[in-house]
């Protein structure tokens, strides 16, 4: 079974864009790096050549980060808090010097996360992140979170507290 094959049954059925290298062009493929290899395996290492030194991240689940380090310790506590964190890659668009798309980020819920105490439960959430290159590089990373369906799934009972009913 291939990655964009695998399904989680705690998950909306979506696969992932095709990710093969060759058939991305190299901004697309810096973002493939990004996910799949810096934050669903937690290497660090790939930071500097990825991002300028004095890059700007504001996260999907809010924080805005400035440089190398700080964004090192986002990267570890989530991959921490969430144990076998993923990034579904669902879409991708390139617009000249920005990429952006769809995400899907999920993983086992194994430390307290806004307030919440650890489930043991897969959790997930939606990004759509807006990546801007200098050259090579990616200066600025914003992504707009799906915080209302995290904090919802995060909920001890699994239930959805948002509702139109109006009696």
């Amino acid at each position: 079974m291939t990655d964009r094959q695998k399904h989680h049954p705690e998950l909306p059925r979506e696969e992932e864009v095709d990710l093969t290298p060759a058939r991305l062009s190299a901004q697309k493929n810096v973002v493939r790096v990004f996910y799949k290899d810096l934050w669903d395996k937690a290497d660090l290492t790939l930071v500097p050549t990825i991002f300028h030194r004095d890059f700007t991240f504001r996260g999907s689940l809010g924080p805005v980060l400035v440089g190398h380090q700080r964004f090192g310790d986002y990267v570890s506590w989530l991959t921490q808090t969430l144990e076998d964190y993923t990034s579904d890659i669902l879409e991708l668009v390139e617009e000249g010097d920005r990429v952006s798309g769809k995400l899907r980020f999920h993983g086992i819920h194994r430390r307290t996360m806004f307030g919440e105490t650890p489930t043991g439960r897969r959790i997930w959430w939606y990004g759509a992140p807006i990546f801007t290159f200098d050259g090579p590089l990616v200066r600025d990373l914003w992504v707009l979170g799906d915080v209302h369906g995290l904090r919802s799934r995060l909920d001890k009972a699994g239930t959805d507290r948002l509702s139109f009913d109006h009696s």
